[in-house]
């Protein structure tokens, strides 16, 4: 993280010691609403919030650029303000693992607090994106300061490990139709219960993380609306007619 403007974006298949990277720092208070989003620090008084933003470090990324890769040392933890993040792996052939998607108020690299290491996975700015970075050493100290912090952090583990188990036992053992309609009504829940969602990814980003491809995603989709359970709307809007036996597909 030099913290310079640079012309140029860091995507996947750049060679790793091509860092045309166009990322730059912004002034640490440009954006509190960093800290205030995350609901590891919105718990937290108003003078102890100053006190985090005075050692956070706020950066921006444009659309495509790789924020971190395998192999890359693992020091800070990301906090996206604005934008999406995507995190995925590669396989040894080259296809692509879609993990999870990081929306603003949420956190990576948080393995850096307990080990040094490398990344494992690759991060990747989906949009225009804005990012706080707080150094391990930082993060230490306010973890020990302000320990309900540390209970917050591992709530998020838990979430994660959860949904993260959840995830691989629906790919090794659920029908594709069933994945979908799960993940339909995933996104109903975290949208405070509208029938009418859009989707937080494109079909390709979906495909991947459901173990699947575009096209049978299309295909899966149109079938579900051709039976009554969904009608697909413009862009990734998708309105839900039947949860109850779209749950049964």
């Amino acid at each position: 993280m030099e913290g310079r403007q640079k012309k140029g974006c860091c995507r996947h298949n750049e060679p790793l010691h091509e860092k045309n990277c166009c990322h730059h720092s912004q002034e640490n208070n440009h954006d509190k609403a960093c800290i205030t989003l995350v609901p590891i620090f919105n718990h937290l008084d108003e003078e102890q919030l100053d006190e985090i933003m005075k050692r956070v470090k706020s950066v921006s990324y444009q659309k495509g650029e790789i924020i971190y890769r395998p192999g890359q040392q693992s020091d800070s933890m990301y906090i996206v303000s604005r934008g999406r993040i995507r995190i995925y792996r590669l396989s040894e052939s080259g296809k692509e693992q879609l993990l999870r998607i990081l929306q603003p108020g949420d956190f990576t690299g948080e393995l850096a607090l307990f080990r040094h290491s490398v990344h494992e996975s690759f991060a990747e700015a989906m949009v225009n994106t804005d990012v706080c970075l707080i150094t391990r050493e930082d993060l230490q100290e306010f973890l020990l300061k302000y320990p309900t912090i540390a209970l917050k952090i591992m709530s998020e583990f838990a979430s994660r490990l959860d949904e993260s188990e959840k995830q691989a036992a629906r790919v090794a053992t659920e029908r594709v139709e069933t994945r979908i309609a799960l993940y339909l009504a995933d996104c109903v829940e975290n949208q405070d219960g509208n029938m009418e969602i859009t989707l937080p990814m494109t079909r390709k980003d979906l495909a991947s993380y459901l173990g699947t491809t575009p096209e049978t995603i299309s295909r899966k989709l149109s079938e579900l609306e051709m039976q009554g359970y969904i009608k697909q709307m413009s862009g990734r809007k998708i309105k839900i007619l039947d949860l109850e036996n779209l749950l049964l597909v």
